[in-house]
């Protein structure tokens, strides 16, 4: 899911629980976001890497904003996506 929400997203590759969880987590909340699969796009593994000082691939990783989240609490996630929605008046 992507839209009205910018700087919403997760890095991940789609065949693990991890990332499918935190999928699953925000569209059943509508929260838009943008998924980036960095098995099937490497461009976004690069991106994924350069967040990182060891250069590694570590998803799942969610971007809220500038705010770097490497596989988060749900409490964590809506502690950071909640203040986004409310600038969209959505509501987490």
């Amino acid at each position: 899911m992507a839209d009205s929400c910018p700087n919403i997203r997760l890095y991940g590759a789609a065949r693990y629980h991890k990332t499918r969880y935190y999928m699953e987590f925000m569209d059943g909340k509508s929260v838009p976001y943008v998924f980036r699969d960095v098995e099937a796009h490497e461009e976004y593994a690069q991106e994924l890497r350069a967040l990182y000082k060891n250069v590694k691939l570590n998803f799942p990783t969610l971007m809220v904003g500038e705010k770097r989240l490497r596989n988060p609490s749900e409490k964590e996630v809506r502690k950071w996506i909640a203040p986004r929605l409310a600038k969209s008046n959505m509501v987490l």
